[in-house]
């Protein structure tokens, strides 16, 4: 399974809308989109996984370090998610008192 990347503009944040599976094969493309959107000034990101199959724990160390990135800089990054499977995952991991995370792209954006 492929990842499918995709970036847009809304107001002041960078939507970056993430399909497919998030693994140690993949994660690697989401890392350098997010470094990259970093690197250019970008802070403020929503992580729109509404389409994301399937997150292990390469995937959940990209957005860790991600985040890592734009708190450097006193920015924000936070994810779109309503899948349950994926969603256990942040709550065992406990990261899911790391990020805010939002049912649907318009409430991240509000």
């Amino acid at each position: 399974m492929n990842l499918t990347l995709s970036t847009r503009e809304v107001g002041a944040r960078t939507v970056v809308a993430v399909g497919g599976e998030i693994d140690v094969y993949t994660a690697p493309k989401l890392r350098d989109t997010i470094t990259e959107l970093v690197a250019g000034g970008t802070y403020h990101l929503v992580i729109d996984m509404q389409d994301v199959e399937f997150l292990d724990s390469t995937g959940l160390g990209v957005l860790v370090g991600g985040l890592k990135k734009v708190r450097a800089h006193d920015g924000s990054l936070e994810l779109v998610c309503n899948a349950d499977r994926l969603l256990k995952i942040f709550k065992i991991t406990g990261l899911a008192k790391v990020f805010v995370i939002h049912e649907t792209a318009d409430a991240a954006l509000a």
